[in-house]
């Protein structure tokens, strides 16, 4: 077996590493005094900035407040909903099979499933399953393209129609102020 020759010690690397380092973080003088004034002095820039700084921050401060009340009403008033639908004696679907329901009921025009998977980003057999649990419970129907048969048309259904007037009180209901008992 040949020597080797011994690993070099990290230890002069490190103090070079120290030194620039301590290089680079010493503040830099400037050459003259009215250099060194010039410097202290801030800019009509800087000042506008201070200035729009301190003006914007409760602006932003209070403009993310009511946007987290309101994102925290929002997600309140689905919640109840979602609450809401589960203990009625009406159907029970799921985020997908809701999330077709209301696509093909609030957006107008014809629906595919290939058209539906590529707006709800999911894949065509999903959005067939969900159109089977659909299609069980009445609330949409799928109709064979008479101008291309190898396309798929989902149609909405009166059942349908009534189902999504129902969603839409219970929301109205969630969304509305809760009365609190007085005190007596």
């Amino acid at each position: 077996m040949r020597n080797q020759p011994a690993a070099p010690s990290s230890k002069p690397a490190r103090g070079r590493a120290k030194a620039v380092e301590a290089e680079v973080q010493a503040p830099v003088k400037p050459a003259t005094k009215a250099a060194a004034k010039a410097a202290a002095k801030p800019t009509k820039a800087a000042k506008a900035a201070a200035v729009v700084e301190v003006v914007e921050a409760p602006v932003a401060k209070k403009t993310a407040q009511t946007t987290n009340a309101a994102s925290e009403h929002l997600v309140t008033v689905l919640r109840d909903t979602i609450v809401s639908l589960v203990r009625r004696d009406g159907p029970d679907l799921s985020a997908r099979q809701l999330g077709v329901f209301l696509t093909c009921y609030l957006q107008d025009g014809a629906h595919t499933v290939r058209g539906l998977a590529a707006d709800l980003n999911v894949s065509k057999p999903a959005i067939t399953r969900a159109l089977d649990r659909l299609g069980e419970l009445d609330l949409a129907r799928r109709k064979v393209d008479p101008m291309d048969r190898r396309s798929v048309l989902v149609q909405r259904t009166l059942k349908g129609t009534a189902f999504l007037r129902d969603l839409r009180s219970i929301m109205v209901e969630a969304a509305a102020p809760k009365k609190t008992a007085k005190a007596a």
